[in-house]
């Protein structure tokens, strides 16, 4: 069947193309598939910012396979546009939908610097390490006007909170100052996230990330500085990027990092349609090799929920990159130490803390 071609214009800076529909809603309007309809035209609107508060903002983690105990968020959604992210399902619990609406649509949680301190201020608090970023990326182009990020790192400075980080933006170094004086007393750790090397790929991937040159001028910037510099290769999508591996370790140990991870993509919720649309689109001639690959390794279907196989998958494909990857995490002495954060340091500090 022909498309028409006004319902099939690409909306260039955008990871999703259409909008899914919202599973909490009882009535919504989305566009899932376009064969049906005559004439849909979908306008690239400008990202806008949307000030919400909460009770709460650091949250405790359920998940026994994620790395991290407690995650803390200042923005739900996110302007990366990141085609995979597993993040995405959760923009509908605000009432959006999961595809443009998660990176047009930004939430702002103005008050995430206050909270966080009453958090961290609770009676025998033990200081674990608390992860910014768990969810979306915390120094997402947003940041630089709202400055949430280095906001929270400044509290944590001051009370000797340890805190681990994950980003693929360069924004990052402007923060560099705390940071460093955060890496002093062991209460700091990076990972930075590349899932390509290829520029021509990352801009289909995450449209509005930095280039992976620039993520690894991260590493090797912070990694200077003594900061305990990590990779995420991830999501390793079949067909598409997981020939990478090797360079994208190799280059990120050159650059400075001691510890690596991966996960294998999976396509949760909404996201398996949004990918799909965006599969399809971009990469015609493939399609149909990918999304069998994306099904082998999570027998039969494109997401495996269950914990311990949902992030590493199975399957020969699955067990390939596995291997993989613990080759060349040897080859490049990657993950010979395990980082481990001081958090027998915290105390809360005597004099009246003005940060705002």
């Amino acid at each position: 069947m022909e498309r028409d071609e006004k319902s099939t214009a690409y909306l260039n800076g955008r990871g999703a193309q259409l909008n899914t529909d919202n599973r909490f809603l009882k009535n919504t309007v989305s566009k899932e598939y376009i064969e049906a309809i005559d004439d849909w035209e979908v306008l690239n609107e400008k990202t806008t910012f949307i000030i919400g508060s909460a009770k709460s903002i650091v949250n405790k983690v359920e998940s026994p396979d994620v790395g991290m105990m407690y995650s803390l968020n200042p923005y739900q959604g996110c302007e990366h546009g990141c085609i995979y992210c597993y993040a995405r399902n959760s923009h509908e619990y605000w009432g959006f939908s999961a595809g443009l609406d998660f990176e047009r649509k930004i939430i702002v949680k103005e008050d995430a610097p206050q909270l966080f301190k009453k958090f961290i201020e609770k009676k025998n608090w033990p200081a674990y390490p608390i992860s910014i970023s768990g969810n979306t990326d915390c120094y997402q182009p947003c940041e630089r006007k709202y400055k949430l990020t280095r906001q929270l790192l400044q509290i944590a400075l001051a009370y000797k909170q340890p805190i681990s980080m994950i980003t693929k933006n360069s924004l990052i170094l402007r923060d560099l100052d705390v940071i460093q004086e955060m890496a002093k007393q062991n209460l700091i750790s990076v990972f930075v996230s590349i899932t390509s090397l290829n520029e021509n790929l990352r801009q289909k991937l995450e449209p509005r990330t930095t280039t992976a040159k620039q993520r690894l001028k991260v590493i090797e910037q912070l990694s200077k500085a003594n900061v305990p510099m990590g990779v995420m290769a991830a999501p390793m999508i079949p067909g598409l990027n997981n020939h990478e591996i090797p360079e994208i370790l190799k280059a990120s140990a050159n650059a400075g990092a001691i510890a690596a991870g991966y996960t294998i993509v999976r396509l949760n919720g909404a996201i398996g349609n949004i990918f799909k649309d965006w599969l399809e689109k971009n990469f015609p001639d493939r399609f149909e090799k990918v999304w069998h690959q994306i099904q082998d390794c999570h027998n039969g279907n494109v997401n495996d929920s269950r914990f311990g196989t949902r992030m590493r998958g199975e399957g020969n494909f699955a067990q390939l990159v596995n291997h993989t990857f613990k080759l060349h995490c040897r080859l490049n002495k990657l993950n010979q130490k395990k980082i481990e954060l001081d958090s027998s340091l915290f105390k809360k500090p005597q004099a009246q803390l003005h940060l705002f």
